[in-house]
C-alpha cells in the first residue's frame, strides 16, 4: 500500500550537527553536510518498517542504495518538514527491491530529496522492472586517503543517528545474525567518503548516488578512490589493500 509519514517542525540542532561532523570527519567549512538530513528521517522510516503496512520485516533487509539530492544548503536552527513515502518497486536477481522517498521542506519549498532502496533478500517472484544503478560512468580510480574504522565507530555512530542494529554494535551482537564481526553502517561510510571527496566549502546543489557493494567489517582501515573532473567526482571505499570495495559511488555538483 501507498504510505506517507510526516514529521512537521523539525528544527536542525547545532549541537547534534556538530557531532555527527565529528564522527564522519566533515570540517566546518563545508557546513550542515548534504547526507546529514537523512538523519531527521530515520525516525519515520522505522516508523514504516515496524508498521504492518510493510510487508517485509527489516531484519533481513539489506541497504542496497542511497541517492540524495539537495537544492539549497540547510543550516542549523531552520525548521522544516520532513517527509516519508512508499515508492516503486524492482526486481532483483536476488530478491525485492523496494524505495521510499525522502523529503525535507523548508517554508514549504522541497530543498532535499533522497531515495532509498531496500532489498528484501529471497522474495520468489518479485515485482516491477528490473533494478538498475543509479551510479553511472567509469574511469581509472586513483588512492586518495585512507581513514579509521574503529571497532566502536557503530556503536557511536547508533548513538548519534538513532540505528542501533545489533549487526553495528559488536562483534557478539553482530554473530547472532550471522556476521563474524560488528559491520560498519554503510550511511557511515559514505558520509565518511564525502567528507574526503566534497569540497571545503558549503554547496547549494549537490547529487551523490551511492551503491552498497560489501560488508566493512570492525575495526578496519578502508582506503578511499576518486576520480575527479569538474565539479564531479567517482569514489569508491575499498579494503585496506585496495581490493575489494565496500561501496561506489558518484558526485556532481
Amino acid at each position: 500500500p501507498e504510505v506517507t509519514l510526516v514529521r512537521h517542525q523539525v528544527t536542525l540542532d547545532a549541537a547534534h550537527i556538530d557531532r555527527y561532523k565529528a564522527l564522519c570527519g566533515f570540517s566546518q567549512a563545508q557546513g550542515v553536510p548534504l547526507i546529514y538530513p537523512q538523519m531527521l528521517t530515520f525516525a519515520l522510516v522505522m516508523q514504516y518498517m515496524n508498521s504492518a503496512d510493510c510487508p517485509w520485516p527489516a531484519l533481513g533487509t539489506v541497504h542496497l542504495a542511497n541517492l540524495i539530492e539537495q537544492t539549497r544548503s540547510l543550516q542549523a536552527a531552520d525548521t522544516v518538514r520532513v517527509e516519508m513515502a512508499t515508492g516503486k518497486l524492482f526486481a532483483h536477481e536476488k530478491g525485492q527491491v523496494y524505495t521510499l522517498e525522502l523529503r525535507i521542506f523548508r517554508d514549504d519549498e522541497p530543498v532535499w530529496r533522497a531515495t532509498q532502496s531496500l532489498l528484501r533478500l529471497g522474495v520468489k517472484q518479485p515485482r516491477g522492472e528490473p533494478y538498475a544503478s543509479q551510479v553511472g560512468g567509469s574511469a581509472p580510480l586513483s588512492c586518495q586517503a585512507q581513514f579509521n574504522a574503529a571497532a566502536n565507530i557503530g556503536r557511536r555512530y547508533g548513538v548519534v543517528s538513532g540505528d542501533r542494529n545489533p549487526i553495528h554494535l559488536s562483534a557478539l551482537s553482530a554473530r547472532l545474525f550471522g556476521f563474524r564481526r560488528a559491520i560498519a553502517h554503510g550511511m557511515w561510510s559514505k558520509a565518511r567518503a564525502l567528507a574526503c571527496v566534497l569540497p571545503q566549502q558549503t554547496l547549494d546543489r549537490v547529487r551523490v548516488a551511492v551503491d552498497f557493494k560489501t560488508p566493512l567489517f570492525l575495526p578496519a582501515q578502508p582506503t578511499l578512490w576518486t576520480a575527479r573532473s569538474n565539479c564531479a567526482a567517482l569514489f569508491e571505499v575499498r579494503d585496506s589493500q585496495g581490493q575489494k570495495p565496500h561501496l561506489r559511488g558518484q558526485l556532481d555538483y
